[in-house]
């Protein structure tokens, strides 16, 4: 050993740290040698190689990925080692000029593998942080977690909301509820790029609003003046209030949630705009874009929930893009905008272009990408795991 071990031994198999030894967070089953007795998923661990060198530490986990990389080298994971972290994520975000922004107060703190801080979201809502636990061993350490938020100097919250019980019930976890950790609801709205959006993290999707689509929005602010936009899949309306204060001369949003387009309907109201005159539709996307007539919109937008979860689904989530795509590019008004995404961490950009351009040809459409989208800067990729970049876009011109 290079020293004693912190915690119980996970040791790996000869030729199968190569990965660890480039940094990739992600230790596979397959990987591994032998491990401690007894342990359990959410359990903190030490990893060696065959020859009992220490390679790291983190959480071992159910399932296929065994292990989640929290530091490289033997390190306790204690209320030291929460403070330097979350500090270390603040201060990019102060870097990024978000932390303190009178023209937005809610942003993402911590993006999970991108902070070094795997299976961990972090989202700011003005004086509120809502923390999504996505694996065990971040979910036994919430508590932890809120209390070093707390003493993160220049932050400024007060309340801490625990969201992580969809997260553990779909691992077959169901004794976690969510609630406040620290405070209380103290937040009418937040503000982003002067927008007003009513979130509510307690039972909306998510940790409540779609932070990574903020600089998306405001290039549909900057292209929607005199435009009859759609936004389909709107949840709440992120795309709609800002091309409305855009000046975009009609907005319909659609999505097939009748909880978010109430959702939707009070946001666009906020902001001071006449839902009379901008309809929020309770229907199914697909069949919305398959009914509507041609020509009656001259911007839209394509925002659509994961359809490939993972690989196994991905031939099925192509075709569903593939289908969105075309409908939308058959209908659109001649010299239109299309503002198409994926938020499939099993799309790559490659693949997701491919799908795009084969919706316009079977559509018979000329198209033109005039911009390449992708998640704002508060949701960095660590470079040594690049599956972190999971949000692609494109705007096209249809003639």
């Amino acid at each position: 050993m290079n020293s004693s071990p912190l915690y119980p031994i996970i040791k790996l198999r000869r030729g199968k740290d190569e990965a660890v030894r480039r940094f990739h967070p992600w230790i596979f089953s397959g990987a591994i040698e032998s491990a401690a007795a007894d342990l359990q998923a959410g359990d903190i661990v030490t990893v060696v190689d065959y020859k009992n060198n220490i390679l790291g530490t983190g959480f071992a986990e159910a399932g296929n990925i065994a292990v989640k990389v929290l530091a490289f080298d033997n390190r306790k994971i204690d209320r030291f080692f929460w403070k330097e972290r979350l500090t270390k994520a603040f201060e990019l975000r102060k870097l990024m000029g978000l932390t303190d922004n009178e023209h937005t107060n809610c942003y993402r703190l911590v993006h999970s593998e991108g902070d070094n801080l795997p299976g961990l979201i972090i989202d700011i809502y003005n004086k509120t942080a809502v923390v999504q636990a996505q694996t065990e061993g971040m979910a036994l350490n919430v508590k932890n977690i809120a209390d070093a938020l707390m003493t993160v100097e220049g932050l400024g919250i007060n309340s801490v909301y625990n969201k992580s019980a969809e997260a553990m019930q779909r691992m077959g976890k169901e004794a976690v509820e969510d609630g406040y950790l620290i405070g209380e609801n103290s937040d009418d709205f937040v503000l982003e790029n002067d927008s007003k959006f009513l979130v509510d993290w307690e039972g909306g999707q998510k940790t409540g609003f779609f932070l990574d689509q903020r600089y998306n929005r405001d290039l549909v602010r900057q292209l929607a003046k005199g435009k009859n936009v759609l936004n389909t899949f709107c949840y709440t309306g992120g795309f709609s209030v800002t091309a409305l204060r855009g000046g975009a001369n009609k907005v319909v949003s659609v999505d097939c949630s009748k909880k978010a387009i109430a959702a939707c309907e009070k946001n666009i109201a906020l902001n001071g705009y006449d839902i009379k005159d901008n309809p929020c539709v309770a229907e199914d996307a697909k069949l919305f874009l398959q009914n509507m007539k041609k020509g009656e919109f001259d911007l839209i937008i394509l925002d659509p929930p994961a359809f490939a979860k993972n690989h196994k689904s991905l031939h099925k989530g192509l075709q569903g893009y593939k289908f969105i795509n075309l409908e939308a590019m058959k209908k659109i008004k001649e010299g239109g905008l299309l503002f198409t995404f994926s938020c499939s961490q099993a799309v790559d950009k490659a693949q997701f272009q491919s799908i795009v351009m084969a919706a316009a040809i079977e559509a018979g459409r000329k198209a033109q990408i005039i911009f390449q989208l992708d998640q704002p800067d508060d949701h960095p990729v660590n470079i040594y795991h690049p599956e972190g970049a999971y949000l692609k876009g494109l705007v096209l011109k249809i003639d």
